[in-house]
């Protein structure tokens, strides 16, 4: 690991559950105004990600063996068999 992925920083939430990501962490991960963030739960705590072109492109593909509707997203209610 280099020493940038081992520090560590702080935030705090506000009484609307915001949180503010540190601004040398949003430079480094090229996080703007507007950037959405995936929220996981690791088992060992939170880990956000911004959802980049980079992260779009990693997990595409990841259902092409589901078998989903094509339209899943115009229907999202309707039973998947």
């Amino acid at each position: 690991m280099n020493m940038k992925s081992e520090a560590r920083s702080e935030g705090v939430v506000t009484s609307r559950g915001q949180l503010v990501i540190p601004a040398e962490l949003r430079r480094q991960y090229n996080i703007g105004e507007g950037t959405r963030v995936r929220f996981e739960n690791t088992g060992l705590g939170i880990l956000v990600r911004p959802v980049t072109d980079e992260y779009i492109d990693s997990v595409k593909g990841m259902l092409s063996d589901a078998k989903l509707p094509l339209d899943i997203e115009r229907d999202p209610d309707r039973e998947i068999r």
